[in-house]
């Protein structure tokens, strides 16, 4: 009997680790989207790209396949990216028109329908950790500026200097910026007609991840240093849940990047899954009529990675670019910044 016992436990450990193995999981990031020409980057500076990205994919997928939680691994995915001064987030965040740093971020666990979010912080080193830490240790969604950073002292945070984040590239562009908003508009407070003005490399850009791990649970972050020059506190899409980020177990994760003010009206994240959901579209069809026909009819630009509950990934993008990397089950990464490569 006891061999017999000891057979059957045997067997059903070997059903459980298979059925674990068939169990889909995968993970997307993306570093924004936007006039990124192929012209205007060196084969160096395309490959220190292409290297970040698949360092943070390859780290969110360690999580995945360790069968670890989905909402870490867009944790120490975005993590990665927000400490290159590559990107427009964290070290690499763009400068506001006065000459400082502003940053959001939000974070949205699919299996709670649990959120959090910061907007405006200006001393937090990885504000997608801030955002997490207000989802499960607050009783609120969305934090704000000084709010924001007094609740992550009482969390233990560090807060660093704002020269943390300066960079020279982003500097340079700040200064870019600012020549292309002429002295006439500046001079007759036509905010609106300046920003206009700007190139779309100016206006946006962002990083983002999505994943599933192997229990089921579907998780989506997106972390932003905001748009180059903005000005009275603007706030973007990133940290707004429904429009930057969403996430919804058996439906899909959603992380945004563009231009925020259109995201925010066409609920980007929110629409991707409601299309899923409530008109059991796929996440590639879903994902592409919002980025490539709702969205870019009322003239918004960017795009989004997106993942359902089986692990099929969309990453569509209605710019010229958008640098992104996917990874699926054990297959190796995928990493891409434009259409063709």
């Amino acid at each position: 009997m006891n061999k017999i016992a000891l057979l059957v436990s045997a067997l059903l450990t070997l059903s459980a680790s298979a059925v674990a193995q068939d169990k889909p999981f995968g993970i997307a990031i993306h570093g924004g989207a936007g006039t990124i020409s192929k012209a205007n980057l060196t084969d160096e500076q395309i490959k220190a790209y292409q290297d970040k990205l698949k360092e943070a994919v390859n780290k969110g997928h360690s999580v995945l396949a360790k069968g670890g939680d989905s909402l870490e691994a867009v944790k120490v995915a975005i993590n990665v990216l927000e400490d290159s001064p590559l990107f427009n987030a964290g070290k690499g965040a763009v400068y506001t028109f006065d000459g400082g740093h502003e940053l959001d971020a939000s974070v949205m666990d699919g299996k709670t329908m649990n959120a959090g979010a910061v907007a405006g912080v200006r001393h937090i080193k990885n504000p997608i950790d801030l955002a997490i830490d207000v989802m499960d240790k607050s009783a609120h969604v969305m934090l704000s500026g000084d709010g924001a950073e007094e609740f992550a002292l009482t969390q233990g945070y560090q807060l660093v200097p704002q020269s943390y984040f300066d960079t020279e590239q982003r500097y340079n562009q700040l200064l870019k910026a600012k020549q292309k908003l002429t002295e006439k508009e500046l001079a007759t407070k036509d905010y609106q007609a300046s920003l206009m003005a700007l190139d779309l490399e100016y206006k946006f850009g962002t990083v983002g991840a999505v994943a599933l791990d192997k229990q089921g649970n579907l998780a989506a972050g997106t972390s932003t240093g905001g748009m180059t020059a903005k000005r009275f506190g603007r706030i973007g899409d990133s940290p707004v849940i429904g429009a930057g980020t969403y996430a919804e177990n058996n439906v899909c994760a959603v992380s945004a990047t563009g231009h925020g003010e259109y995201f925010i009206r066409y609920h980007v994240a929110g629409d991707i899954c409601a299309r899923v959901k409530y008109q059991d579209k796929s996440i590639i069809q879903a994902a592409d009529e919002v980025i490539n026909q709702r969205l870019i009819t009322a003239g918004g630009t960017g795009g989004v990675i997106a993942i359902d509950g089986r692990g099929n990934i969309a990453t569509p993008f209605n710019t010229e670019g958008m640098y992104r990397a996917t990874q699926r089950n054990d297959e190796p990464a995928n990493v891409m910044i434009w259409k063709d490569i």
